[in-house]
């Protein structure tokens, strides 16, 4: 069993690692100016993704999306590095409150996310939003890791017995 934690340990740093870059060179461009502060490349990166998988909310993010875009600018992005740090570490007991934490305000915020994919009608964007179930899927598709790997984080910190044990202070 404990073999199963390290490898849902290994897991989680690997999500918060890789959430560092993806943060800073993709997520965040929306919410900053476009003059000059990003390479070509990267807006045209960007560019070709919200077209690919028909995201416009990355062109043009409505105001509840940039809510949540500045949450994971402020509030997530500063964690990554701390939470990849006690996963790669393992075992450490005083990640499980911020994980907490971090995972239910990511799940709640996702719910919304893939709402707004399901049911919102894109005909009206500027920029092309999906229009068909399959490409509604395959959106939902590119955010669903980032609902289901925090729900996985929140359960693991919930009932394992790893993080949820309360530890016995000696007496003097």
């Amino acid at each position: 069993m404990a073999g199963w934690w390290r490898c849902a340990e290994r897991l989680f740093a690997l999500y918060f690692v890789s959430h560092v870059p993806i943060t800073l060179l993709i997520d965040l461009q929306p919410l900053l100016p476009a003059a000059g502060l990003y390479p070509r490349s990267l807006m045209e990166l960007l560019e070709w993704y919200a077209v690919t998988f028909r995201d416009p909310m990355m062109m043009q993010p409505p105001e509840w999306f940039k809510a949540f875009m500045y949450c994971e600018a402020f509030l997530q992005m500063p964690f990554f590095p701390i939470a990849a740090y006690a996963f790669i570490k393992g075992g450490c007991k005083w990640i499980r409150t911020p994980a907490i934490i971090y995972s239910t305000h990511v799940a709640t915020s996702l719910v919304a996310i893939l709402a707004h994919i399901l049911f919102h009608d894109f005909s009206k964007s500027e920029h092309l939003g999906p229009r068909t179930q399959q490409e509604r899927l395959i959106l939902l598709s590119i955010y669903i890791p980032y609902l289901l790997i925090p729900l996985l984080i929140l359960f693991t910190m919930l009932y394992s017995p790893q993080y949820n044990q309360v530890e016995k202070r000696k007496r003097k």
